[in-house]
């Protein structure tokens, strides 16, 4: 058995219960980790209060991990015991998530989900990467954003933002990096490489005098951000079903080669983790950690560690 965190019913945050499980088995193509840190995401608070799907109770929610692999399944040729690993491992079926997610002392997951975790980073930096990480990089790919280019980036101070801000700045090259947050943390966003930061508080789209070749838009506004689009510029939203007419919405594809692709540019520290000033929360503070992510507040990602 092992300790985890779980709910038995969909709901606030008040559902959430810290109890005893079995110890999942590694399945063929997978293998089981021995959790050493775990990250939040808006998914894992969206799914617990969504009453959609019928994933059998109870539901450990999480889908960030970073740890060391306890065991391997069958035909799994790409880690072995004792590996340090780390991915997003959230894996939605027919509407119905993950029964056992990264809140628990051991979780398991597909070897393609999985990368290295760079020896630069410690558990906690690592698990606060792959979900927010995977989703700026597929946001990018999905437009086909071109070295030169200029993006407008909607909440720059969040996990996906602060990201993709780096990402736009030292991976994709582009001409001019514009993001909104609000007023006390301008200067945090202008630190992560914008050449402009907009106070939301301060400022509305429609008063921004320029236009971009693409707006990434991580909270869900593209009915107010698509003013600030070129004429055929692209424009994807990750946070709004549906979202505008001009906009595209995104599902994010947890793939262990996104993080691959991405490590000579972490290993260097291009690529930095940010985490939110209150964390790492202690394993017996995921409540909180949870009304934390969910007030809107937060910079950077959550994470929980150690977890024991």
């Amino acid at each position: 058995m092992m300790k985890a965190w779980l709910y038995k019913e969909y709901g606030s945050v008040d559902v959430l219960q810290f109890g005893e499980i079995p110890i999942p088995s590694a399945g063929s193509g997978q293998v089981l980790i021995k959790v050493r840190a775990a990250a939040l995401n808006p998914v894992d608070f969206k799914l617990r209060r969504s009453r959609s799907g019928d994933t059998p109770f109870p539901v450990v929610p999480g889908a960030d991990v970073a740890g060391v692999v306890a065991e391997v399944g069958q035909g799994v040729s790409k880690f072995k015991k004792g590996d340090v690993v780390y991915g997003n491992i959230l894996k939605i079926t027919e509407g119905k998530p993950r029964q056992v997610g990264t809140l628990a002392e051991y979780t398991v997951a597909e070897e393609h989900v999985l990368a290295l975790q760079p020896s630069n980073l410690s558990f906690e930096e690592a698990a606060s990467l792959p979900l927010a990480l995977q989703t700026a990089l597929q946001a990018f790919d999905t437009v086909g954003f071109q070295k030169g280019q200029s993006v407008f980036i909607v909440g720059g101070a969040g996990g996906v933002g602060s990201l993709a801000i780096q990402l736009a700045k030292h991976v994709f090259e582009a001409s001019r990096i514009v993001s909104t947050c609000s007023t006390g943390k301008v200067e945090f966003v202008r630190s992560l490489g914008t050449d402009l930061v907009v106070d939301y508080t301060k400022q509305s789209y429609d008063q921004v005098d320029e236009k971009f070749d693409f707006v990434f838009d991580t909270i869900g506004e593209s009915f107010k951000s698509h003013v600030v689009a070129k004429e055929g510029g692209k424009i994807v939203d990750i946070a709004s079903f549906p979202p505008h007419s001009s906009a595209v919405s995104m599902i994010v594809k947890p793939q262990g080669s996104n993080l691959e692709r991405l490590g000579k540019y972490i290993r260097s520290g291009k690529l930095k983790p940010v985490i939110d000033p209150k964390s790492p929360y202690a394993f017996s503070d995921v409540v909180e950690a949870f009304k934390h992510l969910e007030s809107g507040r937060a910079r950077g990602k959550i994470v929980i560690s150690p977890i024991e």
